[in-house]
């Protein structure tokens, strides 16, 4: 394991780099508004698990990355081993959607327990939290903005954090279904696909809120621009680097590499979202690992080996 802390090159901004075998764990802390403008992210700490190794079969290294995000979640919520505090789980997104029912699927395998303290606590047995979970659907099956039934929540059952986990949009194909990213700055549910409408913070919500989420999808004109670079690469490689084909794409910069795939993908308002084709397994497992991840950090008397047991 290779431990790192590189010079960031923005004032205000701590990096940490964690490298191990098959993932690698960065942390980041952004304490200072003119860093989170440089940014273009807002002040907080984010966390996020690169682990090409999600897309394949592969228990055992699943089960690996299951403690770690644990681990991690519950240094970030600092929850620790206090048992007192009772934890909201939502899992945003469309549970008609295969790419957008990472939420549901979650919440689904999750050991809710606030109705069993509440009602029969002996039943448990052991040190477990309270822990209540609900997937809202979305505002165009409900009608209900997803942060107007969350505040209502909140409201009602008055929980001490709120935990939201919802699919990305990658920025990236290396980073599609392959990292798992944490941040206790909340969420604009829709942001990866052109819809960022009413946030879900501590501002909104008026309790600490922390989000977790894996980029489930990727839009055309990221594939495009990556094809492209690699295009770039390949011909920079070669003999024909001086061809003016490469030195036209040599010239275009991102911006104008986005541009002129947006300007192709017009029909579809530049806004065409890509899914793997099995991405039916891909969400299974992920919402597994995540679950079983959650349930190991909010619980004390749960084991992260032993989260597996808990799923429903």
């Amino acid at each position: 394991m290779i431990v790192e802390k590189p010079e960031a090159e923005i004032p205000g901004v701590k990096m940490e780099v964690v490298e191990q075998e098959d993932m690698k764990i960065s942390r980041v802390s952004i304490e200072t508004s003119q860093a989170a403008e440089q940014m273009r992210k807002l002040m907080g700490n984010y966390i996020t698990l690169e682990v090409p190794g999600l897309r394949e079969k592969n228990s055992v290294l699943k089960e690996r990355v299951s403690q770690v995000l644990a681990r991690e979640l519950g240094i970030i919520t600092g929850l620790g081993q206090d048992e007192n505090k009772t934890v909201l789980v939502v899992g945003l997104g469309n549970w008609n959607v295969t790419p957008d029912a990472l939420g549901p699927r979650v919440v689904g395998d999750l050991l809710v327990t606030r109705h069993i303290l509440q009602l029969e606590p002996e039943t448990l047995g052991q040190v477990f939290r309270s822990v209540a979970a609900i997937s809202p659907g979305v505002l165009g099956l409900t009608g209900i903005e997803t942060g107007e039934i969350i505040q209502g929540l909140v409201e009602k059952i008055r929980p001490d954090l709120l935990l939201v986990v919802d699919a990305l949009a990658a920025r990236s194909m290396e980073r599609l279904h392959a990292t798992i990213q944490i941040t206790d700055t909340g969420i604009h549910p829709g942001s990866g696909v052109g819809n960022r409408r009413f946030a879900i913070n501590s501002s909104t919500i008026g309790i600490p809120v922390f989000a977790m989420g894996v980029p489930t999808v990727v839009d055309a004109v990221t594939i495009a621009v990556d094809a492209m670079d690699k295009v770039v690469a390949s011909f920079a490689a070669s003999v024909e680097k001086e061809s003016k084909f490469y030195k036209v794409l040599e010239d275009l910069d991102a911006e104008g590499k986005k541009k002129l795939f947006s300007e192709v993908l017009t029909p579809y308002n530049g806004n065409l979202m890509v899914a793997p084709k099995d991405i039916d397994v891909l969400i299974e497992d992920t919402a597994r690992l995540i679950a079983g991840s959650i349930n190991a950090s909010l619980h004390p008397a749960i084991e992260a080996d032993d989260a597996a047991k808990y799923l429903h």
